[in-house]
């Protein structure tokens, strides 16, 4: 899970060793194209090199870190051509995910989406980038989670994980992007919650479209084109 603490590890557990690369890469103290060594994320953390090795090979897994021949290890480079293939990936997976879950009879976890929602307004509110983000991404598991399909769930698994760079950088960015994201959201929830799939489709697939377009420009000022 992303959202695990930032802290010094009591057991050499590669998976939760990841799981805080992960969230640094994330949220950018580490940075694009940074380059990372097994000595270095050893002490940092507090462990041996063994669990570093296996937990730097689960971020290579999920394209959040590259290694290159006879260089090392690297936090995988962000770019608009990146982007534009994370992005159009998305469109589809994520439709299809909120269509199966506005498809799904549990009505307990739809209710989830209210109090999600006014957690997103609270944030918003206050210009919290971080904190919406991380309730925003609260919302896309429990998508997930409802739509129970496996299979896409997988897929998107890896995918999200580099969206989720682009994603954070443009609500810390820009507040348009947060409206946007707020409005539409909050329509798809009420969609999922009516149990009307194709709405549920139609509007997330163009939120997406409509996040990747407006975002494009920035991307390629702070990133390069790749």
């Amino acid at each position: 899970m992303i959202l695990a603490r930032i802290q010094k590890l009591s057991a050499a557990i590669p998976e939760n060793l990841a799981e805080m690369l992960e969230e640094e890469i994330i949220f950018g103290r580490l940075k694009s194209r940074e380059r990372l060594t097994e000595e270095m994320v050893a002490e940092r953390y507090g462990v041996s090199r063994s669990p570093v090795r296996e937990a730097l090979r689960l971020l290579e897994r999920d394209g959040l870190v590259m290694r290159e021949a006879r260089r090392g290890i690297w936090v995988s480079p962000m770019s608009q051509r990146d982007f534009d293939e994370v992005y159009m990936c998305r469109i589809e997976l994520e439709g299809l995910v909120a269509k199966q879950a506005a498809e799904s009879a549990d009505i307990a976890k739809k209710a989830e989406f209210k109090v999600l929602l006014s957690e997103l307004k609270e944030a918003q509110s206050r210009n919290d980038a971080r904190q919406f983000f991380i309730v925003d991404v609260r919302g896309s598991f429990l998508t997930y989670d409802l739509a129970g399909n496996k299979t896409l769930t997988r897929l998107l698994g890896g995918l999200e994980k580099q969206a989720l760079r682009y994603r954070y950088h443009a609500y810390e960015q820009d507040p348009k992007i947060i409206q946007l994201s707020l409005d539409d959201t909050a329509r798809i929830y009420d969609a999922i919650t009516a149990g009307d799939g194709e709405n549920a489709k139609a509007m997330t697939e163009n939120l997406i479209r409509e996040i990747w377009q407006s975002m494009r420009a920035g991307i390629r000022d702070a990133f390069g084109e790749g």
